[in-house]
Order: C-alpha cells, then structure tokens, then sequence
C-alpha cells in the first residue's frame, strides 16, 4: 500500500501526505516517544487543530514558527501542522543559552514561539517580539498559552484549505551569528528521496538524534511518516537503550552519526551478541566524517545495510551503499545526475581527476536559497548555480567524491558543526585573554573536540586554575558543545599579513601532535 504518483503529487503539493496514511491505517503507531505516542489518525487530527489554533491568532501563510523542545511527541504535531498551514518552521537548537535563542527566534521573525516546558528557565527569558502566539508543551511556562488546552478548542476536521508549509533552519558561519537558510517557496517532498528507503508496510524508524538537526527531522521523521512507517523516537542517545529498542520494536531503518557508530562498537561483545539486530535494513550516516575501520566494522557487525550521505542544510550531494563503499573506502558517492557535484577552484572552474579543490553542489532554480539577511555570505557561497560550504575534495577517474578536509574553521564534534568564531568572541571578552584561536582536535570518540588556543595579556601567567575559569566563562555565554574541553596557552598566535589567524597552521601542529603521540 503505497500512493499512486498522482496521489503523491497532489497531497504533498498541500503538505497533507499524512492524511492519506491516516486514513488508511489510522491505527498504525505514527510516533513512539518517552514524551507519549500518537496513531497516523491522532497525529492527523492534531496537526488540524494547531493549524486553526495558530490561524485563530492570526498567523498567515508564509509566517515563522520557533520550536524550542527536546524531542517530544508534539514535535511531531508542530512539524505536520507547518507542512498543512503554509507556514515556516525554525526548530530552535535546546541547549542554546537565552540570548542565542532569542537571536534565532527574533531574527526567523517568529509569529508564534512554542517551548517545552522542560526548557522554560530559557523560554520565559526569552523575548520574542514578533510573537502573536506562546505555546507551552508538556507543562505551564509562565507568560505562556497551554498547548493542549488551545488544541482542545480547535476542531480535528480536515482543513478546507491547506497550504505547503516549510523549513527555515539556522546555520553557523564561519562569522558572526548563525544564519537561516530560506527559500520563497517550500518544495514537495520528493517521492524518489522517499522511495530509496524502500519502506514498506509494518516498518519502523529509529530516531536517535535531536530534531533540532535537519538530518534527523528530514530523514528521521518526514520521511518516514511520509513513507507510512513508525518512527520511535529516543530523547537521548544511549548505546546500550538504542540497541534495546532495535530488538524490542523490529526497527528497519535509523540515522546516525559517526560518534554512534563508535560507542557501539565499543561494547562488550556478549552485549552486541544478546541483542537481534538482524530487522535493521537501512542504517544511514552522515553529518562528519567516519572513520574508515569504524564503518568495516560496523558492516561486519550488522551487514552490508549503511548508507552514508553528504549533504547539508543547503543542499544534497552524494550517496553511497555499503558494497560500494567497500570498493572504495573513504568515498562519500557519486554524484547524481552527473555533475550535481564537481571539485573546483575558488570560481568553481572544474579541476583535473584526483586534484584537490574546493567541493562545489548544485543548488537549482526550483529549490535555490540564501542566507536570510546575509546577501553577502549569500553571495560569496554562489558561483551561478553553484554553491560550496567550504569542504575540501576530489573526485577518482570512476566520478567518485572523496573529501580530504573540512572548511579550515569549522570543528564537526559527535555530528554537530561548531563555528569557532562565537567562542573566540567570547573568549575575547575576558579580561585576561588577548588574543584565541579555537580549533578541532582529533579525538576517537568524538571526531574531533574543541580546543583554545589562548595568548595572554602581558603580565597574565597560564595555569590550570585559568583554564578551567576560561571554559567556565564560555560555558555561561554559550551551549555547552560550542565550549572548548580543553586550553592551551601559547605566547603568541602566528597570524596573516591581513590580520587574521593562521588556524590552518595552528590546527595542522596539534594535529602532527597528536598523530606522533607527543
């Protein structure tokens, strides 16, 4: 039982997919959560309800939506209703601190804020002036609306008129505050970026990341409710429980990344034997690189079932399969159709086979963005229809993408992308700092974790007793993964002619450091 192509077309043109599953297997778990579940018909009806709730106080099509919460079942409710009401959806990152949140929140000119009440120390602190509506889920938040009781006033019927709705999500930059990337108009879910997962009647989905990321929203829940499948949802990673509930639940599919990988295979192997794993179909990763040994290992452990993608807030790139891969470790695919992605110089002119360039995707009319109030970094990100986050590669004599490093900035810890640049502004603002380079470093667990590389003012000695007040002092201005681990105090940072910090050269030293073991 799937959609016919026509069925497709018309119910993802009005954002309304999931009523076709809910009428046909309304009974069918839709999302499983710590936080509650609901049925593809309660999940439906719902969405219904929040639609006219945030119509009845007069948003419109086209207006914003913040999302703070941890991964709770009305994540769900919220991310269908924006696709039925034409609305624009920003999932808010939840261990942002009060300020970073009222930045986005403010900045996606949200017309409603809705928060968990897990997170209502921040929420409340918030102010979010563009806000016609505040919306508390599961519990009160003071200044804020009940989010069940405004739906328990709204009718479940289906809407008369729905509407596409879509996403703006927040993207650091290598400066400055992170921007939104924003398209005009919310494109169809496509019915091939579905189909490849081959989902199919009684499948179930693990979610293991936070929805707050785009990988896990988009290929965690969109697209496997869209596929008619469950989709369990866990509130925080745990080894040892996403095993557990692969056996427990039958999962097919599930996303993860590298850091995932890792700690499972770190597991006793009596542990890994106890547990059937043997209904996984598609385990798919991305987001960092992963190690080449770590992914044999995994693919010995659980068969040739992962599938590892490259592709970003922006744009999508390749694909690869496991048996693929095998043939060429280290490959992230081939581009599809041919010549979606090339590896070129600064002005994305293709390079030769085998060199090393700039990695450049293809961003087409039909699904272009830019970086909301940022023309600039808009510009500067585009050659024609190109785009380029920065990542370094080559393509083989076969058309297969390799990446040989990331943007000389950016730090990719456990999956998530860390800008350095907010931490060096924050380390700035101590008194005894007078200059900071943050930077990633090699680590086995986490892929890379986050160092600062200190330059003290005159008269100002290092110590382990400053260090830890550094990272204190970040850790009150900034989410905990943006702080660094560690300090290093240096007595001057090399820098360019034209100012800036050679962190190419900082990060190369401490990488030939770790690799000799010094």
């Amino acid at each position: 039982m799937v959609p016919s192509a026509q069925e497709w077309v018309t119910e993802t043109a009005k954002g309304t997919l999931l009523s076709w599953w809910a009428e046909r297997q309304p009974d069918t778990a839709a999302v499983v959560a710590p936080s509650g579940s609901r049925t593809f018909a309660q999940l439906d009806r719902r969405a219904n309800q929040l639609v006219r709730v945030l119509r009845s106080r007069g948003l419109a099509e086209g207006d914003a939506i913040a999302l703070l919460s941890t991964n709770r079942v009305e994540y769900a409710e919220v991310f269908a209703a924006t696709l039925r009401g034409g609305f624009r959806l920003t999932p808010i990152n939840s261990h942002l601190t009060a300020d970073e949140v009222a930045y986005i929140a403010g900045d996606c000119e949200a017309s409603a804020f809705i928060a968990d009440a897990e997170l209502g120390d921040v929420a409340r602190s918030v102010d979010v002036p563009a806000a016609r509506v505040r919306l508390a889920l599961g519990g009160a938040i003071e200044g804020f609306e009940s989010y069940d009781d405004a739906l328990a006033s709204a009718s479940p019927d289906a809407l008369d008129d729905p509407v596409l709705g879509g996403l703006m999500m927040y993207t650091s930059g290598t400066t400055g505050r992170p921007k939104g990337v924003f398209r005009a108009k919310p494109t169809p879910l496509a019915y091939a970026a579905v189909a490849a997962y081959g989902y199919q009647a009684g499948d179930v989905h693990l979610c293991t990341g936070p929805l707050y990321h785009l990988a896990p929203l988009s290929i965690s829940l969109h697209m496997p409710l869209h596929g008619g499948a469950t989709v369990v949802v866990m509130d925080r990673w745990d080894t040892a429980t996403a095993l557990e509930l692969v056996e427990r639940h039958g999962v097919t599919h599930t996303h993860m990344v590298p850091t995932m990988f890792h700690r499972l295979l770190a597991l006793p192997q009596e542990v890994k034997a106890s547990r059937d794993t043997s209904s996984l179909r598609v385990v798919v990763h991305g987001a960092a690189p992963c190690p080449v040994p770590v992914k044999k290992a995994l693919i010995e452990w659980l068969g040739p079932v992962v599938f590892e993608y490259y592709a970003a807030t922006e744009g999508t790139g390749t694909v690869v399969d496991s048996l693929t891969w095998l043939q060429r470790p280290g490959t992230v695919g081939k581009p599809l159709p041919e010549g979606w992605v090339i590896v070129g110089d600064d002005d994305a002119n293709p390079l030769p086979v085998g060199e090393v360039g700039l990695v450049w995707l293809t961003s087409p009319e039909t699904d272009r963005f830019r970086y909301h109030g940022d023309d600039a970094k808009t510009a500067k990100t585009f050659r024609g229809d190109r785009f380029t986050l920065g990542d370094m590669g080559y393509l083989d004599a076969d058309g297969f993408l390799f990446l040989t490093d990331r943007d000389a900035n950016l730090i990719i810890s456990g999956g998530v992308n860390i800008y350095p640049a907010e931490t060096d502004a924050v380390l700035l603002e101590h008194p005894a700092v007078a200059d900071a380079a943050t930077i990633g470093v090699p680590d086995d667990e986490w892929g890379e974790s986050v160092l600062a590389v200190v330059e003290l003012r005159e008269g100002v000695d290092g110590s382990v007793e400053l260090a830890d007040e550094l990272r204190a002092f970040c850790r009150e201005r900034l989410a905990p993964f943006k702080c660094p681990r560690a300090v290093d105090f240096v007595d001057h940072l090399p820098r360019e002619d034209n100012g800036k910090i050679y962190k190419r050269r900082i990060r190369d030293a401490y990488r030939e450091r770790a690799a000799s073991g010094s």
